[in-house]
């Protein structure tokens, strides 16, 4: 009975995540604009950070209470969806074509930062301080890059441009308000998604990084679906890869540091080879799509299917070697 209770506290903590989480964001918004803040700072810092909100905020209470490994299944997991399932079926629907400034700036952020991820972890097998240390420089130094590149054509990315466009104008009470009553909704959500995911973990006999890498990722990637599949059925679909690429950056570089400089992680290696292999292969395969001789610079159809197969084999590898193993209590 309490299984059930705690699969419930969970996809509702999901769910409360996602929508506090787009509070928070729309308030930030709001009360810099209110301070006059220039747009392309607001929408490269607060937006696009701002949309790693559930990662960071799970991952951070996860690690707090000593759960380094729900994190790291987050991050990884998040990523892997993210290829896999949301631009997977997003590419049936519609097929994507690359932007230019994804494939001259972005993807290759991207790849650089899978490869440095994939290189510190399997080297010694833990996501340790120093480790953490590099990717947030990692991402201080693409952020800067970013940015110079913006103020140069005076514009912002089109997926920044386009959430940015989307977010609710606010009066000044409407947004303090809603920043504090989403800041404590976050924490709150991210406490019940952790409490769920331990429970459902320890009851199965599995490590904690499993559930992140299955049920969270999976919740906190839905999001990212609907408005995948939203701007690209609605005419805009050159802004699914670069909102994608964009999140797995920040999965790479704003959400892994977390348990890295609050409590080291050491990996198994099923984690590693499985997991933290499927995350670079998934990204490989993107790059194969957007780089290879003779490819379209588009993820047609059949590509799309590539992807969501690859996924969904996955997820059934992950169950079956794991419920296949002896139970650890």
């Amino acid at each position: 009975m309490f299984l059930v209770l705690s699969f419930f506290i969970l996809l509702g903590g999901l769910v409360l995540l996602i929508w506090s989480a787009d509070k928070f964001v729309a308030s930030a918004v709001a009360i810099a604009t209110q301070m006059n803040v220039p747009k392309l700072l607001i929408g490269l810092t607060v937006v696009s950070v701002g949309t790693s909100a559930p990662e960071i905020v799970v991952t951070l209470i996860a690690a707090l209470q000593g759960n380094s490994g729900l994190g790291f299944g987050n991050a990884i997991g998040s990523n892997i969806a993210n290829i896999g399932l949301v631009l997977g079926m997003t590419a049936i629907v519609v097929p994507l074509p690359f932007a230019m400034s994804v494939l001259k700036f972005e993807m290759p952020w991207l790849l650089l930062a899978t490869l440095l991820v994939a290189c510190i972890l399997g080297w010694d097998y833990e996501l340790s301080r120093i480790d953490g240390v590099i990717l947030f420089v990692m991402l201080a130094a693409g952020m800067y890059q970013m940015f110079r590149a913006a103020r140069k054509r005076h514009a912002l990315p089109d997926g920044l441009e386009e959430e940015l466009q989307d977010l609710e104008e606010m009066s000044k009470r409407q947004a303090w308000s809603w920043l504090i009553v989403g800041s404590l909704l976050l924490v709150g959500a991210a406490e019940m998604v952790v409490f769920g995911a331990k429970y459902i973990a320890g009851y199965f006999g599995v490590p904690s990084s499993v559930v992140g890498l299955t049920i969270v990722a999976l919740g906190t990637s839905l999001p990212e679906l609907a408005a995948t599949m939203t701007a690209a059925t609605k005419g805009h679909p050159e802004i699914a890869i670069g909102n994608v690429v964009g999140s797995n950056i920040l999965n790479i570089l704003a959400v892994l540091p977390i348990p890295a400089l609050i409590l080291p992680y050491a990996l198994s290696t099923t984690e590693v080879w499985r997991d933290l292999g499927t995350m670079f292969a998934f990204t490989m395969l993107l790059a194969l799509f957007a780089y290879g001789i003779r490819s379209k610079k588009i993820v047609t159809r059949f590509e799309g299917s590539v992807l969501l197969l690859g996924y969904i084999g996955y997820i059934v590898i992950v169950v079956v070697q794991e419920l296949a193993k002896p139970s650890v209590g």
